[in-house]
């Protein structure tokens, strides 16, 4: 059975490092037999995580449109840049939408307790955007979902890619090989006792 991982960056701006990162994970992924779906949340968009919006007008249509995608993915691989040591507002508030999802049409519906997720960051500096990481890690974990423990922290993200959106650091390209290839894993054992 080949695996379907859900590749998402946190970051919508034009040339993101975080976008450039999720593009490696992607082509890495498809590489080591998996089916990728690749999505950009500029496709999605939510109002900040309101409870009185949520109590007047329900959760946001597109908060379930990205909830479905996770629930059909075995896995999902989140790429994050770091805003001022911590993680950006528009995954967060994707991620407290989605979480305050219980049901769908009626059937039940919780996306991410228990579902496979790999972390990458990246960022300008030397830091690689390891305390956006390790904040995600921390909110992922709180919310249940199983994360794996390699990740792939991008340093100096300005001068990491080549002309073809490759790593020009064969360093980098193997951690991206280790973390891809272990959420693979990880989601084929789980979707094998699931499904």
């Amino acid at each position: 059975m080949t695996p379907t991982i859900l590749v998402l960056a946190g970051s919508i701006r034009s040339g993101a490092f975080s976008g450039k990162t999720a593009d490696v994970a992607q082509k890495e992924l498809a590489l080591q037999g998996a089916n990728v779906t690749r999505i950009s949340l500029a496709d999605y968009p939510l109002p900040i995580m309101d409870e009185d919006l949520q109590e007047e007008q329900g959760i946001p249509e597109s908060a379930y449109k990205v909830a479905r995608l996770v629930d059909a993915a075995d896995g999902v691989l989140i790429a994050t840049p770091e805003y001022n040591s911590s993680i950006p507002p528009l995954l967060k508030n994707t991620i407290d939408w989605i979480s305050r999802i219980k049901s769908d049409g009626g059937k039940p519906l919780r996306p991410l307790p228990g579902k496979v997720v790999a972390i990458c960051s990246s960022s300008p500096g030397h830091f690689a955007g390891i305390r956006s990481a390790s904040h995600l890690r921390q909110v992922l974990a709180h919310i249940q979902m199983d994360l794996i423990s390699p990740q792939c922290s991008v340093p100096n993200a300005e001068e990491a890619f080549d002309e073809h959106g490759a790593f020009k650091d064969e360093r980098m390209q193997k951690s991206m090989q280790n973390v891809c290839r272990t959420l693979i894993e990880h989601a084929w054992l789980l979707s094998g006792r699931t499904r």
